[in-house]
């Protein structure tokens, strides 16, 4: 079954089945989550069935809400699909918009609502292998260094938020780049 996700064509939003909102670059809605225990950002490596990136380290969950789908809805109903994570308080952060490359002729341009949640101890995960292969918890100012030292490690995305948008995402007054 595919899944719709919400696309402008033409200055119209509309439904676009979501692969071929890749493989045309169309600008659509998505959604990012950060879940943050002090200064450490669980982080996920994408599972090698996701048919891009697959294998690479990205932010704790990252989506396509589906059409008509509430943006805080769809990041809740994803970190409970993709990590098995419930009853976190989501903070709406900022909407980012950003275009890159994914590889084999795909290209994420995405309008995306931010969430962050910041818990007091690490929360359990129990990620669904077909979504996620590993996880970690990280410190944040060492993953900045390691995306600028390692980059092919990392999701394109994950290296945008860190490099331009990391003052809004993660609420500090200084730049972390």
């Amino acid at each position: 079954m595919s899944v719709m996700i919400p696309t402008w064509i033409g200055g119209d939003l509309v439904a676009v089945e979501k692969l071929e909102a890749h493989e045309r670059g169309l600008r659509h809605k998505a959604v990012s989550v950060f879940v943050l225990c002090g200064n450490e950002l669980l982080i996920q490596r994408r599972a090698f069935g996701k048919y891009h990136t697959p294998g690479l380290w990205a932010n704790t969950c990252c989506t396509h809400p589906n059409w008509g789908e509430d943006p805080a809805a769809c990041a809740v109903r994803r970190l409970e699909e993709e990590l098995g994570i419930t009853s976190l308080t989501l903070t709406y952060r900022d909407q980012i918009e950003y275009r890159a490359d994914v590889g084999g002729g795909l290209v994420e341009h995405e309008l995306v609502d931010v969430f962050v949640a910041n818990v007091t101890e690490r929360v359990a995960v129990n990620p669904n292998p077909d979504e996620v292969m590993d996880t970690a918890w990280v410190d944040l100012d060492d993953l900045i260094e390691w995306t600028r030292s390692m980059p092919e490690i990392y999701t394109p995305w994950l290296r945008i938020y860190l490099e331009k948008h990391a003052a809004q995402i993660f609420d500090r007054a200084e730049t972390l780049l």
